[in-house]
């Protein structure tokens, strides 16, 4: 079953369990996709671009969670926190900080970078070997910290 299809499959669970936070998300996640599918005229799209759309709803939802926070919004916070939980479902698995460093030491290595001038050339070196796996601004904030060094 593709990704799409479990997104489908659980958007039908969640309007039989009758999970407001469930559905709307969902419904949200839903129509992201259909635009994806008519931006590049496909009628399906891949697992992996399913999850290029997956992420993007997900870094939105972080972002919002900040600025609420920032606004003392608690009631927004945990909307956006429940929904942004709702979404990780279909992220894969998340490389952890350490593993992540591990590739920036790599993609460091293997680009030759000297200090922060080269950060552009580790980042496009790295970016399509985490892509999914790792949010970009940790990514950014690791290869930034060891090339201070």
């Amino acid at each position: 079953m593709s990704l799409q299809q479990q997104i489908e499959q659980d958007l039908i669970t969640a309007l039989k369990a009758k999970d407001e936070t469930g559905v709307n998300t969902l419904r949200y996640l839903k129509s992201a996709l259909q635009n994806k599918e008519i931006e590049l005229k496909k009628k399906e799209l891949s697992d992996q671009q399913v999850g290029e759309v997956v992420a993007s709803e997900v870094k939105k939802r972080k972002e919002s969670i900040a600025e609420f926070k920032k606004g003392g919004r608690d009631d927004l916070v945990k909307q956006e926190e429940a929904e942004l939980r709702i979404l990780q479902e279909y992220q894969p698995e998340q490389l952890s900080e350490e593993e992540l460093g591990k590739m920036v030491d790599q993609a460091i290595s293997e680009t030759g970078a000297s200090g922060p001038a080269d950060t552009g050339k580790v980042m496009g070196s790295l970016m399509p070997k985490v892509k999914g796996k790792a949010d970009g601004a940790l990514v950014a904030r690791l290869v930034g910290e060891r090339l201070k060094k």
